[in-house]
């Protein structure tokens, strides 16, 4: 097998070809310079608007995690807020329950709130309190403020109260600076009290204030229990309606005393002579 002989000419012509390409190359690019530059500009400019959208995504996820975060914050804040009102109205009663306690001569015993029923017409509170801290069925609870029921019911550590707020309720009242007294109880559709049987000839102004009698040998007497909003008179009677406002507000109550009263036996006993006799 014969090779062909490699010859200086067709050296040259591969030069010749090779340099020829990279001149067109070379005049390519240089063409195409602005062309090139053009395109670059256009897909920056292109980024840009396609970039613009998804920041604003971005920036809105942060925003949105940035306010879930403050409103977590808030709520913290709130509800340290709110805790410290109520220790702060919490001291204030105690320091008023002290202030009770050291200026009066009755037996008082402290006790807490358990539960309240306030939603119906025969309300009823618990304590804890019963028979084993020598508590007993017709002991007053009350505040510093003034009165709050009667006890109803008693166990070894618990008893039932039943507050002014109660359809039952009924207690003998008398009004500071007159001396006239009446019934005081509760009808059910207000946050009102009311003090009936007092004659319309004895005037009775706004704000006086009403207070247990002690008639009836049940409750000691100068609780207070309620302040006069207004009268009416009674109807086809010679009596007027006094509505009052209570002192205690129940919806709020967590302590409280109870009164270990003692009633007077020999008027007691002279009650039950009166009764079986007539």
């Amino acid at each position: 097998m014969r090779f062909k002989s490699f010859t200086l000419q067709d050296a040259k012509d591969h030069i010749l070809t090779a340099f020829f390409l990279v001149i067109a190359v070379a005049l390519m690019v240089s063409r195409n310079e602005g062309g090139i530059r053009v395109l670059r500009s256009a897909s920056i400019t292109v980024m840009s608007y396609i970039e613009e959208p998804l920041a604003n995504v971005r920036v809105y996820r942060e925003a949105l995690k940035t306010n879930e975060d403050l409103r977590r914050q808030n709520i913290q804040l709130m509800d340290e807020v709110s805790r410290l009102r109520s220790m702060k109205r919490q001291n204030e009663t105690l320091k008023r329950m002290l202030g009770y306690k050291d200026t009066t001569k009755l037996d008082l015993l402290p006790v807490m709130v358990i539960t309240k029923d306030l939603t119906g017409i025969n309300n009823i509170i618990t304590i804890n309190a019963g028979t084993s801290d020598s508590v007993k069925v017709g002991m007053p609870l009350v505040t510093p403020e003034g009165l709050v029921g009667r006890v109803i019911l008693t166990s070894d550590d618990y008893s039932e109260v039943m507050p002014f707020y109660n359809r039952l309720f009924k207690i003998s009242g008398r009004i500071q600076g007159n001396g006239a007294y009446g019934i005081v109880s509760w009808n059910g559709n207000s946050s009102e009290l009311n003090m009936d049987f007092v004659p319309q000839t004895i005037r009775i102004e706004p704000d006086m204030i009403v207070e247990t009698s002690g008639y009836g040998n049940q409750l000691p007497p100068n609780i207070p229990i309620g302040y006069v909003i207004h009268t009416k008179p009674d109807e086809g009677r010679e009596t007027q309606e006094i509505s009052l406002k209570p002192f205690v507000t129940l919806s709020t109550l967590s302590e409280a005393f109870v009164i270990r009263y003692k009633p007077d036996s020999t008027v007691t006993r002279l009650h039950q002579i009166v009764g079986e006799q007539y």
